[in-house]
């Protein structure tokens, strides 16, 4: 029977949620023609075969979610270049360095790689560079952390700046009141009031690695919907299917779900044990005989950072879909703060009814001191107190910003640059200064319409042009903000490189690739020993250049562009006499029905 279930595995490409144990033979090294190799959701063991990354030359797709087997995984060598689709998850093992040689190949068809949970640790290697035509790099887990100040906080407070980024010391002392005995969520849903007890809306449409924080809760949603066919995934579901009646019947037709992991977080809490209640229903899959009843949603559950529910099934655990359940759970909170997470292992189907239904589901939580008795707050006394205290500390810090010129209207350049989304480096004033030896008359190298250019020299050694704009120039924000927008987006051997820019106060500037011959015009019309470097091949090739930069300008590059302002000031020479147009500040994009630009 074993034999036969390899030789019936030697005629297929997928294992899917099959529940197989032990360890995949070495004699499925010889199935050199095999295309896909899919074995998510089983429980293999032993680590992961090096022969599918040296033998199966034709494979194109690994899927290898929750397969029990173990790290590290094997380097990918040269000759699988037909690989499209990485997807491993959940390793079991020790931990393994990032750095080590991963993939010593450039995979030019590679679309996605997922390594999640795979104990890889460490930084992401530089050879990862070479993956051009990936879309999708998905490394799980990772932290984020954000501290806000309690002083800043009033501050912030006193200028209308969101309530979603309040730190939680600063929250109690804001509503005049101890800390948190409870917090209860409608997962999914809208407001609610349920037995006289209300939950709080949970209808933040969330997408791929989202942190969205309300009140005193937030959740954290990693993951995408692989391989599903809709365009927009979804991250809550909203179905009337629930079998239950009465008043608890709408707390489950709403559930929030996630395609890797769901954190929610309870903040500002007392530091007591609470009762967590977890509401789940199955309302995505049915009950019938249809394909849709098929379907196995399997995930973990952790509190705390401990694990309470392994492979847990909705379905299977209320006997059926659209019946709910309640999991209670005992949770000791010491530093103000409940973590709950729904981590999905790659166990459970992927594509019933349809491709992109899977991971952990929660329809409700409720999170509640069973001890606290209400009425206990803190005195009136106490509470002018503070109030004096966080209007003085508003005051004063309010004053010191305004002094410093933090609070005061900003000048017409930065109102009128800002939103645009520049889509290149940002340099600071003080790099800037620090390259040019603070714009020193020994770096200047030439002046435009536009202002000075100085050379200078960044902190890890690139020389750069710096275009810095004149007060007297007659070009403006309009201008540079177009030579941002154009030059960002063309990249071309005779163009000229734009590296970022830096707009700090009124210093509006351009940091250039520097090269070394400076401008047409000064090789031609310069000191006689510039004139002496242009032979008739060296003018040929400076004619031809700036025709390639031109046509790809106007047909070859994504935008239709004329530049308008060609000139010899404006074509610039490198080491080796090659021409580079530049100064985009007068580029015009051409509209298709446009049949004559004016120069």
């Amino acid at each position: 029977m074993e034999s036969l279930q390899w030789i019936l595995f030697s005629f297929t490409s997928s294992l899917l949620g099959n529940r197989l144990t032990g360890s995949i033979p070495e004699e499925l090294a010889n199935l050199r023609n095999l295309t896909s190799f899919e074995i998510s959701d089983n429980n293999f063991t032993g680590q992961i075969p090096v022969f599918i990354f040296r033998n199966w030359t034709n494979l194109e797709k690994i899927y290898m979610e929750g397969s029990g087997l173990s790290g590290p995984i094997p380097s990918i060598n040269a000759t699988l270049l037909n690989l499209t689709y990485i997807i491993i998850s959940d390793l079991n093992g020790a931990e393994t360095n990032f750095t080590q040689p991963l993939i010593d190949a450039s995979l030019p068809k590679l679309k996605r790689l997922i390594l999640r949970s795979c104990n890889l640790i460490g930084e992401i290697p530089a050879s990862f560079g070479t993956f051009t035509s990936i879309k999708l790099f998905f490394k799980y887990p990772f932290i984020t952390e954000i501290i806000l100040p309690c002083v800043l906080f009033f501050v912030l407070y006193s200028l209308k700046f969101p309530f979603s980024s309040f730190p939680c010391d600063c929250y109690k002392l804001l509503l005049f009141s101890s800390a948190l005995h409870f917090v209860r969520i409608n997962c999914g849903g809208g407001e609610i009031t349920v037995n006289g007890i209300t939950y709080e809306a949970d209808n933040y449409q969330a997408g791929p690695s989202t942190f969205y924080q309300s009140t005193n809760w937030a959740f954290s949603s990693t993951g995408i919907f692989l391989d599903d066919s809709n365009s927009d995934d979804k991250y809550f579901l909203d179905n009337g299917q629930v079998s239950v009646n009465g008043s608890d019947e709408q707390l489950y037709k709403n559930a929030r779900l996630a395609p890797s992991s769901l954190t929610y977080y309870a903040f500002c809490l007392a530091n007591a044990t609470y009762t967590v209640n977890l509401h789940f229903a199955e309302i995505q899959f049915t009950n019938d005989q249809n394909y849709s009843s098929l379907g196995r949603r399997i995930f973990d559950v952790y509190i705390q950072g401990e694990r309470v529910l392994k492979d847990f099934n909705i379905k299977e655990k209320t006997g059926g879909a659209g019946i709910p359940t309640v999991e209670p759970f005992n949770a000791t909170v010491s530093d103000s703060t409940l973590e709950i997470r729904f981590q999905w292992a790659g166990k459970g189907t992927t594509s019933i009814p349809e491709k992109g239904i899977y991971g952990p589901l929660i329809s409700a939580i409720s999170i509640f001191d069973p001890k606290y008795k209400p009425g206990s707050g803190i005195s009136a006394a106490v509470v002018v107190g503070i109030v004096a205290g966080v209007v003085f500390a508003a005051l004063l810090i309010s004053g010191i910003l305004w002094w410093n010129g933090c609070l005061r209207r900003k000048s017409t350049l930065e109102q009128d640059l800002k939103g645009i989304e520049l889509q290149t480096t940002s340099f600071t004033l003080r790099q800037i200064k620090a390259a040019t030896n603070d714009f020193h008359a020994s770096n200047k190298i030439g002046e435009g319409g536009f202002g000075p250019v100085y050379k200078g020299t960044l902190a890890e050694g690139t020389m750069v042009a710096v275009k810095q704009l004149s007060a007297r120039s007659k070009q403006g924000n309009r201008e540079f903000v177009t030579e941002i927008g154009m030059i960002s987006a063309l990249q071309h051997p005779y163009l000229v490189k734009l590296y970022g820019c830096c707009i700090e106060g009124n210093q509006l500037m351009l940091i250039y690739e520097y090269l070394e011959n400076n401008s047409l015009a000064r090789a031609l019309f310069g000191p006689q020993e510039s004139q002496s470097i242009l032979d008739w091949p060296t003018r040929k090739k400076i004619c031809i250049g700036i025709a390639r930069g031109l046509a790809y300008l106007h047909e070859e590059s994504r935008l239709k562009i004329v530049h308008r302002d060609i000139k010899a000031t404006n074509v610039l020479l490198d080491k080796n006499l090659n021409p580079k147009i530049s100064d985009f500040g007068l580029a015009k994009l051409d509209e298709e029905d446009n049949t004559h630009i004016s120069t």
